[in-house]
Order: structure tokens, then C-alpha cells, then sequence
């Protein structure tokens, strides 16, 4: 509901976080400005997701219905030059700082400092605003997570040298007339990562190969080399390994395993980090070792009365729905905050379903019997503009990948009753049925557990003998085919509910 008195409202950066921070906070009545040192807004989804994965008409779309609802964007206003943060925070009642990740990282490499280097986060911003950036024909991309395989993919369609008196819109435009030229661009992507180890999703790995992006596993950069004062190779230390004994991050390099690779420019996609130096340096506002701002993390309040922060800026580089999530979780703190009310506590109800027979929903048969349907993609050339490349599903093929709904909001219960002891028999019918493999039963004499607060209660039942059920809940499908196994109904299959979502229970059982 509308605020009886609204407050004021300042949002630092138009990325997704301060976005749905200003739409919610908008809905609810109160007067928000957002201050975007950038010609546009949409932060990383603007400036750093390429074209050819969120269409632009698709996120213009979503910002203009944003200011159709009366949120002030204030393009081209830098906080710490055009409007200092302690003017911010003297004339609002409240302040939300959403800036984001913008800074690249780049490793200390010798030759750093040539023309023709450039980091992740500069690149796509230019590429995707039309500023004027060089990139030569044979480009080197470092790195081996999601971001560097966008910069290789973009690489492949960035038709040259733009102009600055140019169109932002006649990069994409160029990129398409001289389709010819790009296929004799040659971009390699150098990964210390063998494939199995990479942190990119599999399915970046398989379309950047269809685009013709070389990727090169367990190679590090030793320098970077030129002539005069441009970039001309880059050499390389072959990587024994990437990850310790104990799984952490400690690449080791072979010796005396040089190459040498030919490029023109050098692309590094090795890490981000938030600028923060608008804060001033007696701010109040407490910062991480990790250099993002410190918060609360139910009410993303900062160490500093009436300042928030949410997003990449109090997290680190995460995906954009997460930073959705900080900005309404925000937008509702301030909210509190401002008006003194808070959201009513919501009551749920618990549904057990029946798991014995074979009329009710998890028998029918879902996710196991339907393999997931590939998502339908531009083929050939047209993949080398920049397009959305993933063209979706039509109705059929959707209403196909709905059937296969997990039932998220389900889960397994295994019935233990401390006074009678558990009904189960041990007989591992579960274990042998489950189709993920998520489900084991343990001697406990092979359980153990590091020791903290919450785990006492857990730790006293488990100090006997006999036998640990253990369960990957990140894997469970919630097929119901372990309640339906269990000979002794000591597994069950419950769902909560919204009161106001009860009465759609029948629908939510059923396979559309």
C-alpha cells in the first residue's frame, strides 16, 4: 500500500539492484531519485551482458515503465564529482547503494601497460554503448568463467576501430554488413581451467566453439609483449594444476614450458571489483577485506543509520536476479524504516501428500521421462551479428519443458521420532531407487561433523551406533519414488503453502 507520509529516497546506480530498489519503493508511495554516472541505465545488464543474451528493446522496455511510474533517473551524474554522498545523505531520508562491480581486475603482468590491453569490464561497456574502442584481428581473452567467454563471443562479432562522431547504434549495424571480415578475426581464449574445470556453464563452452572462439585449457600468461608500445604475443606456462589437496585456488605452473601466442590485443576477464571511492574516507560506512561494503544480511542496512546496500556493491559479482532480490528486500527495509510498518507474517499450511499408489501427482511421471528439450538458436552466420542469439521456445515445446517441473516447493520427510526411534528398516530401498543418486544410508562410524553451535543437538544423536541417512537436497528432482518405495511409510512427500495459495493445491498437482 501507498505511504501515508512518503519519504525521499536516494538510489547510487541504475543497475538491477537500484532499479527494483526504485520500482518497489515507487509502488509504495515514496519519492525516489537515481543518480547513473553513465549515459544509460541497466548497469551490468546494459553494459556488460552482450546484446546477442538480453535483447535491448527487452530491457529498455522494463526501464521505461520503471520511469512511467515516476522514479527520477538522473543520467550522466557521478556521485563523488557531480553531487558529493554526504550532500546525498543530508538532503534524503534515506540512501541505497547499488553500484555494482564496474572496476575490471588484471593480473600483474609484465607488459600490462602496452596498447592493445584492455579488461573485461571496459570492453563490453564500449562495445555495448558504442564508445570508440580499438581491437586488433588477433585477440587474446584471459580467463575462464562466464564474463570471459561473452568478451571472446563479442570479439568475434566487434566489426573494428569505431569512430567517436559514429551512432551508438551503427556498431551493431557495422557488426552485420561485414560479416565477411569477421570471419577472419581469430580470437583464442587462454583458460587455466581444463574443460572439466572451468567455472562457465557448459553450454557457453559448446556456442562459443560453433562460433569459432579457440579456447586453450591449462595455460596461464607469463608476460605480455610488444613492439613499440603495442601489443604484438602474448607467452604462456603450461598449469599443472589449478586447485589444491583441499580444493582451493592455487594454480602451479611447469617450468621451462614457454609459447608463444601471436596477438594484437589482449583481453583480461579475470575478476571485477566496486569502486567505492565516492564514499569519502569518513563515510561511516564500514567495508569488507574484500572491498564491498558490509551489510546486514536480512535488511541489507550498512553500518551507517538510513544507508543500504545490496547487489554486486555489498556481494560481490553475482547473477542478476540476485541482485533483484537485494533491491526489493531493500526497498522493504527502508520502507520499515520510513513509515515504521512491516510486512505481515504469512501463514503457511502443510499439505502431506499420499506417496502410496499411483494417483497423485509424482506418479505420473515428469522430469524422469522427459529429456530437456534444447532451447532453438540462430544457425551459421547469423550468429556472428549481434542478435539475440537463444530465439526460445514456442507454445508446444514450452508447455513440454513446464511438464518437467521439479515441484520446488515439496520436499522429502524422514520421519525420526527421538522417544520411539526411527520406523526405518534399513532395507535401503530409497538409496536403490532414487535416480539422482542423492540418497545414502552411512555407518556412522563414516559420519562426522564440524563442530559449531547449531550442530550440538545433531551431534549428540549421531554419537552412537548405528546408521545415518544422508541426502543431497541439491540434487533431489522430488520424483516421490523414495515415499513410494519405503515399505514402512517413514518417507513423505510435504508442501507448504500460503493460506491464499490452498485453494490452488488441485492445479499445482497437476501436469499442465
Amino acid at each position: 500500500p501507498v505511504a501515508k507520509k512518503p519519504g525521499k529516497v536516494a538510489i547510487i546506480g541504475a543497475g538491477p539492484a537500484g532499479l527494483a530498489c526504485a520500482h518497489d519503493l515507487r509502488l509504495m508511495g515514496h519519492q525516489v531519485t537515481i543518480y547513473e554516472s553513465s549515459t544509460v541505465a541497466g548497469g551490468m545488464m546494459r553494459l556488460g551482458i552482450p546484446e546477442y543474451r538480453l535483447p535491448r528493446e527487452v530491457l529498455q522496455a522494463e526501464i521505461e515503465f520503471i520511469r512511467w511510474l515516476g522514479v527520477d533517473i538522473r543520467y550522466g551524474c557521478k556521485v563523488g564529482r557531480d553531487i558529493d554522498f554526504e550532500e546525498l545523505c543530508r538532503t534524503h531520508d534515506a540512501v541505497f547503494i547499488g553500484t555494482g562491480c564496474g572496476r575490471g581486475r588484471r593480473p600483474p603482468v609484465e607488459g600490462g601497460d602496452l596498447e592493445g590491453v584492455l579488461d573485461a569490464v571496459h570492453f563490453l561497456a564500449a562495445v555495448n554503448i558504442g564508445e570508440s574502442v580499438e581491437i586488433g584481428q588477433h585477440v587474446v581473452t584471459v580467463g575462464g568463467g562466464n564474463v570471459a567467454f561473452d568478451v571472446a563471443r563479442t570479439a568475434r562479432r566487434f566489426g573494428g576501430t569505431s569512430t567517436p562522431d559514429e551512432p551508438h547504434h551503427n556498431l551493431v549495424v557495422d557488426a552485420a554488413v561485414v560479416a565477411g571480415r569477421l570471419l577472419h578475426k581469430q580470437v583464442t581464449l587462454l583458460a587455466l581451467e581444463s574443460e572439466e574445470e572451468m567455472p562457465a556453464d557448459p553450454e557457453e563452452i559448446v556456442e562459443a566453439s560453433q562460433e569459432r572462439v579457440v579456447v586453450q585449457h591449462r595455460r596461464a600468461i607469463k608476460e605480455i609483449r610488444g613492439k613499440n608500445g603495442r601489443v604484438e604475443s602474448v607467452i604462456t606456462l603450461d598449469v599443472a594444476r589449478v586447485f589444491d589437496e583441499q580444493g582451493r585456488f592455487a594454480p602451479e605452473m611447469i617450468p621451462g614450458t614457454e609459447r608463444e601466442v601471436p596477438c594484437d590485443s589482449v583481453i583480461f576477464a579475470t575478476g571485477q571489483i566496486a569502486d567505492l571511492s565516492y564514499l569519502g574516507e569518513n563515510s561511516g560506512i564500514k567495508l569488507s577485506p574484500r572491498h564491498t561494503v558490509e551489510v546486514d544480511r536480512t535488511t541489507l542496512a550498512t553500518s551507517r543509520k538510513g544507508v543500504y546496500a545490496g547487489g554486486d556493491t555489498a556481494f560481490g559479482p553475482r547473477i542478476v536476479i540476485e541482485a533483484v532480490a537485494d533491491g526489493r528486500r531493500a526497498a522493504r527495509s527502508i520502507d520499515t524504516q520510513l513509515t515504521g510498518r512491516n510486512d505481515e507474517p504469512v501463514e503457511h499450511l502443510l499439505y502431506r501428500f499420499q506417496a502410496h499408489g499411483y494417483d497423485h501427482p509424482f506418479a505420473r511421471g515428469d522430469y524422469e521421462l522427459l529429456d530437456r528439450g534444447r532451447v532453438p538458436m540462430v544457425e551459421g552466420e547469423e550468429r556472428l551479428t549481434f542478435r539475440a542469439v537463444e530465439i526460445g521456445y514456442d507454445e508446444g515445446q514450452a508447455r513440454r519443458e513446464g511438464a518437467r517441473c521439479l515441484h520446488c516447493w515439496i520436499n522429502t520427510e524422514f520421519d525420526s521420532l527421538l522417544i520411539e526411534g526411527s520406523q526405518c528398516i534399513q532395507c535401503r530401498g530409497c538409496v536403490d531407487v532414487c535416480p539422482e543418486g542423492c540418497i545414502d544410508l552411512l555407518d556412522m562410524t563414516r559420519v562426522s561433523m564440524v563442530p559449531t553451535a547449531k550442530s550440538t543437538e545433531l551431534q549428540t544423536l549421531i554419537s552412537g551406533a548405528g546408521v545415518a541417512l544422508i541426502k543431497d537436497e541439491t540434487r533431489c528432482i522430488r520424483c516421490g519414488l523414495c515415499a513410494r518405495r519405503c515399505p514402512v511409510n517413514c518417507i513423505r512427500m510435504e508442501g507448504f503453502y500460503r493460506t491464499d495459495e490452498f485453494p490452488l493445491l488441485n492445479l499445482a498437482d497437476h501436469v499442465v
